[in-house]
Protein backbone atom coordinates (compact mmCIF):
# COMPACT_ATOMS: atom_id res chain seq x y z
CA UNK A 1 0.00 0.00 0.00
CA UNK A 2 1.00 3.34 -1.35
CA UNK A 3 2.61 5.41 2.33
CA UNK A 4 0.73 8.44 1.45
CA UNK A 5 -2.42 6.63 1.33
CA UNK A 6 -4.17 6.42 5.06
CA UNK A 7 -6.04 3.01 6.06
CA UNK A 8 -9.45 5.04 6.48
CA UNK A 9 -12.57 4.77 4.82
CA UNK A 10 -11.82 8.26 3.44
CA UNK A 11 -8.39 6.78 2.56
CA UNK A 12 -10.27 3.49 0.54
CA UNK A 13 -12.96 6.08 -1.11
CA UNK A 14 -9.95 8.13 -2.64
CA UNK A 15 -8.33 5.06 -3.94
CA UNK A 16 -11.48 4.29 -5.37
CA UNK A 17 -11.78 7.50 -7.49
CA UNK A 18 -8.69 6.90 -8.58
CA UNK A 19 -8.67 3.70 -9.63
CA UNK A 20 -11.94 4.75 -11.52
CA UNK A 21 -10.07 7.97 -13.14
CA UNK A 22 -7.32 5.28 -14.67
CA UNK A 23 -9.66 3.25 -15.81
CA UNK A 24 -11.23 5.63 -17.62
CA UNK A 25 -7.60 6.92 -18.90
CA UNK A 26 -6.38 3.35 -19.70
CA UNK A 27 -10.19 3.63 -21.85
CA UNK A 28 -9.21 6.40 -23.53
CA UNK A 29 -5.71 6.00 -24.08
CA UNK A 30 -6.19 2.32 -26.16
CA UNK A 31 -8.72 3.77 -28.23
CA UNK A 32 -6.62 6.56 -29.22
CA UNK A 33 -3.86 3.91 -29.93
CA UNK A 34 -6.10 1.41 -32.18
CA UNK A 35 -7.00 4.58 -33.82
CA UNK A 36 -3.58 5.73 -34.49
CA UNK A 37 -2.27 2.28 -35.72
CA UNK A 38 -4.84 1.88 -38.17
CA UNK A 39 -3.73 5.64 -39.28
CA UNK A 40 -0.55 4.67 -39.23
CA UNK A 41 -1.17 1.30 -41.59
CA UNK A 42 -3.39 3.34 -43.82
CA UNK A 43 -0.39 5.79 -44.62
CA UNK A 44 2.08 3.06 -44.50
CA UNK A 45 0.59 1.95 -47.51
CA UNK A 46 0.45 5.16 -49.23
CA UNK A 47 4.59 5.68 -48.57
CA UNK A 48 5.36 2.19 -49.58
CA UNK A 49 3.69 3.57 -53.11
CA UNK A 50 4.92 6.84 -53.05
CA UNK A 51 8.43 5.03 -52.49
CA UNK A 52 7.93 2.83 -55.33
CA UNK A 53 6.62 5.64 -57.46
CA UNK A 54 9.81 7.66 -56.79
CA UNK A 55 12.45 5.00 -57.09
CA UNK A 56 11.49 4.45 -60.93
CA UNK A 57 10.45 8.27 -62.03
CA UNK A 58 14.47 8.89 -60.45
CA UNK A 59 15.51 6.16 -62.34
CA UNK A 60 13.70 7.47 -65.34
CA UNK A 61 14.95 10.77 -64.95
CA UNK A 62 18.49 10.82 -64.94
CA UNK A 63 18.54 8.00 -67.85
CA UNK A 64 16.99 11.24 -69.82
CA UNK A 65 19.57 13.17 -68.04
CA UNK A 66 22.25 10.87 -69.37
CA UNK A 67 20.81 11.37 -72.89
CA UNK A 68 20.67 15.09 -72.75
CA UNK A 69 24.51 15.28 -71.97
CA UNK A 70 24.93 13.63 -74.92
CA UNK A 71 23.42 16.48 -76.89
CA UNK A 72 24.40 19.38 -74.41
CA UNK A 73 27.58 20.21 -72.70
CA UNK A 74 28.41 20.28 -68.83
CA UNK A 75 29.04 24.00 -69.29
CA UNK A 76 25.73 24.11 -71.60
CA UNK A 77 23.82 22.55 -68.42
CA UNK A 78 25.39 24.50 -65.77
CA UNK A 79 24.02 27.82 -67.53
CA UNK A 80 20.80 26.88 -68.17
CA UNK A 81 20.34 25.57 -64.47
CA UNK A 82 21.66 28.87 -63.82
CA UNK A 83 18.57 30.77 -65.75
CA UNK A 84 16.20 30.06 -63.94
CA UNK A 85 14.12 32.56 -62.44
CA UNK A 86 12.06 31.41 -59.72
CA UNK A 87 13.98 28.03 -58.06
CA UNK A 88 11.63 25.81 -56.52
CA UNK A 89 10.46 26.59 -52.51
CA UNK A 90 9.49 24.48 -49.66
CA UNK A 91 6.79 25.69 -47.68
CA UNK A 92 6.34 23.75 -44.40
CA UNK A 93 2.77 23.57 -42.36
CA UNK A 94 1.34 21.94 -39.01
CA UNK A 95 -1.41 19.35 -39.75
CA UNK A 96 -3.13 17.70 -36.52
CA UNK A 97 -4.10 13.99 -36.40
CA UNK A 98 -5.79 13.01 -33.23
CA UNK A 99 -2.95 15.27 -31.34
CA UNK A 100 -0.17 14.55 -33.30
CA UNK A 101 1.79 17.30 -35.60
CA UNK A 102 2.05 16.29 -38.78
CA UNK A 103 4.02 18.29 -41.07
CA UNK A 104 2.08 19.02 -44.23
CA UNK A 105 4.77 20.10 -47.00
CA UNK A 106 4.06 21.84 -50.30
CA UNK A 107 6.26 22.56 -53.07
CA UNK A 108 5.67 26.09 -55.27
CA UNK A 109 7.57 26.85 -58.68
CA UNK A 110 8.22 22.69 -58.69
CA UNK A 111 7.08 22.11 -62.14
CA UNK A 112 6.62 24.72 -64.35
CA UNK A 113 4.95 25.11 -67.92
CA UNK A 114 8.06 25.42 -70.55
CA UNK A 115 7.82 28.94 -71.22
CA UNK A 116 7.98 30.04 -67.89
CA UNK A 117 11.32 28.38 -67.32
CA UNK A 118 13.29 30.60 -67.94
CA UNK A 119 15.95 29.82 -70.43
CA UNK A 120 15.59 30.04 -74.49
CA UNK A 121 14.25 26.58 -75.50
CA UNK A 122 14.20 27.43 -78.62
CA UNK A 123 18.47 26.56 -78.13
CA UNK A 124 17.80 23.42 -76.16
CA UNK A 125 16.56 20.21 -76.88
CA UNK A 126 13.42 18.23 -76.16
CA UNK A 127 15.96 15.50 -74.80
CA UNK A 128 16.55 18.60 -72.51
CA UNK A 129 13.03 19.92 -71.77
CA UNK A 130 12.22 16.38 -71.18
CA UNK A 131 14.48 15.36 -68.89
CA UNK A 132 13.53 18.71 -66.87
CA UNK A 133 9.81 17.54 -66.49
CA UNK A 134 11.14 13.98 -65.31
CA UNK A 135 13.09 15.82 -62.64
CA UNK A 136 10.27 17.61 -61.78
CA UNK A 137 8.39 14.85 -61.03
CA UNK A 138 10.76 13.71 -59.07
CA UNK A 139 11.20 16.61 -56.86
CA UNK A 140 6.89 16.60 -56.33
CA UNK A 141 7.25 12.96 -55.61
CA UNK A 142 9.92 13.53 -53.08
CA UNK A 143 8.08 16.02 -51.53
CA UNK A 144 5.15 13.79 -50.96
CA UNK A 145 7.41 10.88 -49.77
CA UNK A 146 9.34 13.40 -47.14
CA UNK A 147 5.92 14.13 -45.79
CA UNK A 148 4.22 10.66 -45.66
CA UNK A 149 7.58 8.98 -44.13
CA UNK A 150 7.52 12.19 -41.54
CA UNK A 151 4.16 11.55 -40.78
CA UNK A 152 4.58 7.75 -40.16
CA UNK A 153 7.50 8.66 -37.85
CA UNK A 154 5.71 11.18 -36.07
CA UNK A 155 2.80 8.54 -35.32
CA UNK A 156 4.85 5.17 -34.55
CA UNK A 157 6.12 7.59 -31.64
CA UNK A 158 3.26 8.65 -30.45
CA UNK A 159 2.03 4.85 -30.88
CA UNK A 160 4.65 3.98 -28.57
CA UNK A 161 4.41 6.17 -26.04
CA UNK A 162 0.92 6.07 -25.97
CA UNK A 163 1.28 2.18 -25.64
CA UNK A 164 3.39 2.42 -23.00
CA UNK A 165 1.08 4.74 -21.15
CA UNK A 166 -1.74 1.72 -21.73
CA UNK A 167 0.46 -0.50 -20.36
CA UNK A 168 1.35 1.35 -17.25
CA UNK A 169 -2.19 1.77 -16.73
CA UNK A 170 -3.22 -1.75 -17.20
CA UNK A 171 0.14 -3.67 -15.37
CA UNK A 172 1.07 -1.58 -12.73
CA UNK A 173 -1.01 1.76 -11.70
CA UNK A 174 -4.46 -0.34 -11.85
CA UNK A 175 -2.93 -3.22 -10.13
CA UNK A 176 -1.49 -1.21 -7.23
CA UNK A 177 -4.44 0.74 -6.81
CA UNK A 178 -6.05 -2.21 -6.61
CA UNK A 179 -4.08 -3.51 -4.11
CA UNK A 180 -4.40 -0.85 -2.12
CA UNK A 181 -8.00 -1.08 -1.86
CA UNK A 182 -7.15 -4.41 -0.83
CA UNK A 183 -5.17 -4.04 1.68
CA UNK A 184 -7.15 -1.10 3.48
CA UNK A 185 -10.32 -2.73 3.36
CA UNK A 186 -8.84 -5.70 5.34
CA UNK A 187 -7.57 -3.11 7.57
CA UNK A 188 -11.17 -1.67 8.10
CA UNK A 189 -12.66 -5.38 8.32
CA UNK A 190 -10.11 -5.63 11.20
CA UNK A 191 -10.78 -2.68 12.99
CA UNK A 192 -13.96 -3.44 12.35
CA UNK A 193 -13.92 -7.09 14.52
CA UNK A 194 -11.32 -5.57 17.06
CA UNK A 195 -14.10 -2.87 17.96
CA UNK A 196 -16.80 -5.69 18.19
CA UNK A 197 -14.67 -7.76 20.11
CA UNK A 198 -14.34 -4.81 22.08
CA UNK A 199 -17.72 -3.88 22.34
CA UNK A 200 -18.56 -7.64 23.42
CA UNK A 201 -15.77 -7.31 26.24
CA UNK A 202 -17.31 -4.31 27.43
CA UNK A 203 -20.77 -5.27 27.79
CA UNK A 204 -19.76 -8.50 29.04
CA UNK A 205 -18.37 -6.77 32.35
CA UNK A 206 -21.07 -3.94 32.72
CA UNK A 207 -23.79 -7.10 33.01
CA UNK A 208 -21.09 -8.79 35.61
CA UNK A 209 -20.66 -5.99 37.24
CA UNK A 210 -25.00 -4.97 37.06
CA UNK A 211 -24.92 -8.74 38.40
CA UNK A 212 -22.97 -8.05 40.94
CA UNK A 213 -24.99 -5.10 42.48
CA UNK A 214 -27.99 -6.62 42.17
CA UNK A 215 -27.16 -9.19 43.76
CA UNK A 216 -25.30 -7.26 46.85
CA UNK A 217 -28.41 -5.06 46.73
CA UNK A 218 -30.65 -8.24 47.24
CA UNK A 219 -28.31 -9.31 50.19
CA UNK A 220 -28.50 -6.11 51.59
CA UNK A 221 -31.95 -6.33 51.58
CA UNK A 222 -32.06 -9.93 52.82
CA UNK A 223 -29.91 -8.20 55.52
CA UNK A 224 -32.13 -5.50 56.90
CA UNK A 225 -34.85 -8.25 56.49
CA UNK A 226 -33.70 -10.83 59.07
CA UNK A 227 -33.81 -7.86 62.26
CA UNK A 228 -36.86 -6.88 61.59
CA UNK A 229 -38.68 -10.31 61.70
CA UNK A 230 -36.82 -10.91 64.57
CA UNK A 231 -38.33 -8.11 66.10
CA UNK A 232 -42.12 -9.04 64.82
CA UNK A 233 -41.01 -12.49 66.10
CA UNK A 234 -40.12 -11.70 69.82
CA UNK A 235 -43.41 -9.03 69.92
Amino acid sequence: MAEEVKPTRMGLIETKHKLALASKGHKILAQKRDALVLKFFEIVKKASDLRTELDRQTVLAYSALALAEVIHSDSNLAVIALTTEEPPEINVSVRNIMGVRIPAIEGRYVKKPLAERGYDYADTSARLDYAIDLFSDVLEKAILVAETETALKRLLNEIEKTNRRVNALEYRVQPQLRETGRIIKLHLNRLESEQFYALKVTKRRLNRKAAAEEEARNAAAMANAKPAKAKIIAA
